[in-house]
């Protein structure tokens, strides 16, 4: 029992970790940290899918993409630190804790902020996410000289920055200008405080492992549009046939979904080139708030559509067809903004931005709007790994 008992409490210190470690892959704690993450996206997925199937469609974007940033955020806090300083220790586990707690209320204080703007309780959520971080970096500025002083650039502007967020949900009216401009403020500062902390030595963050991290968020991410294929098959029940369009917004949401995958998990690198250019990363890290938010906002239009055609929301079928189009096309620009546009060249590179397009015009204008985005996405899938096989094996030739 004593030697149990000293192994639950030994500290263990927050160094860094090695960057170049080999076979480093996502412990079961932050797996545990995901199944929080799946709860607040689903709750702000949830939002948009009842506002644009009340015909609230501009209203509930904007409050959409806030609530997507603070959830988003939140996750990227934790992972770029694990990436560098998870120990497993009983500490570092009970810091992780609290957080996910903190996490947890920023979860089910969403609906509230749809139904009103009222910011109240997302900020209560993030100070106890807050004081979590803050100890880590604190910890990690102890044990780690190298990285002392970035470490506590990160513990002070987390710090500043969720100044403003008390000041704002404590001091501004919700819907003024003021409260919009303090916002943005607030979330320009977020943003920055990596960029400041970072100049003064790079933290050491596995590149593989960072690159696991995001792909295990976009598998969630995902598991929304699956979610609603599987709502849609559900509402049809056992009268659903071959011509029930019930079933063919589950089957779109299906081959959707999987095309999605198949071009997110492709055989090129997603960080490599970034880790060779500094200041890139950023770009990769930041830049996937597009392609994360538009998944999420898929599987809300799918959800709207599943609405519309069981008689449940009163909008026009090409009202859903757009709210899945619109986000679609965002997903595929993000990811040529985050990777093609890095690793691709020739026709290759210009193969997601123009199957971009083709699905905002297919979802707007065409006939069987959903299933011609279905087709879209699967020639999506092939031209770009056609294109990009060609080009990998021209390159190999030539060297």
């Amino acid at each position: 029992m004593s030697e149990v008992k000293g192994r639950l409490f030994d500290y263990r210190p927050f160094g860094p970790r090695d960057p170049h470690e080999t076979h480093r892959a996502a412990t079961p704690l932050e797996l545990f940290f995901d199944l929080v993450t799946v709860i607040a996206i689903a709750s702000a997925a949830v939002g948009l899918h009842h506002g644009v199937a009340e015909g609230h469609a501009m209203q509930a974007l904007p409050v959409f993409m806030v609530a997507f940033f603070g959830i988003w955020w939140a996750w990227m806090n934790y992972t770029w630190f694990a990436s560098a300083y998870d120990n497993d220790g009983p500490i570092y586990r009970l810091l992780t804790f609290w957080i996910m707690f903190g996490f947890l209320w920023l979860a089910a204080s969403v609906p509230r902020f749809f139904d009103g703007l009222d910011i109240t309780l997302p900020v209560m959520a993030y100070v106890v996410m807050r004081i979590g971080m803050i100890a880590l970096w604190l910890i990690a500025a102890r044990n780690d000289p190298s990285h002392a002083t970035t470490a506590r650039r990160y513990a002070a502007g987390i710090a500043v920055a969720q100044v403003l967020w008390v000041a704002l949900a404590w001091l501004m009216v919700p819907g003024t200008a003021v409260f919009f401009a303090v916002l943005a403020l607030a979330a320009v500062t977020e943003l920055m405080v990596p960029v400041y902390a970072e100049r003064a030595g790079m933290t050491p963050w596995h590149d593989d492992h960072i690159v696991e991290r995001y792909g295990l968020l976009m598998i969630i991410l995902l598991g929304e549009i699956l979610l609603a294929g599987s709502a849609s098959l559900a509402k049809g029940g056992e009268e659903i046939g071959l011509a029930s369009p019930l079933l063919h917004v589950a089957l779109a949401s299906l081959v959707i979904a999987f095309a999605m995958w198949w071009l997110y998990f492709s055989r090129d690198d997603h960080l490599r080139v970034h880790t060779e250019h500094e200041g890139l990363h950023f770009q990769w890290g930041y830049g996937h708030l597009i392609p994360f938010a538009a998944t999420a906002a898929v599987g809300a239009g799918f959800g709207v559509l599943v609405d519309i055609v069981s008689g449940h929301a009163h909008i026009p079928l090409r009202a859903g067809d757009i709210a899945v189009a619109v986000p679609l096309a965002l997903y595929m620009a993000g990811l040529w903004f985050v990777r093609d546009r890095f690793v691709l060249d020739g026709g290759a590179r210009a193969v997601l931005p123009v199957f971009a397009v083709l699905v905002l015009i297919a979802g707007a204008l065409m006939p069987a709007a959903l299933e011609s985005m279905a087709v879209l996405s699967v020639l999506a899938v092939f031209v770009r790994s056609a294109m990009a096989t060609r080009a990998r094996r021209r390159i190999r030739a030539e060297s």
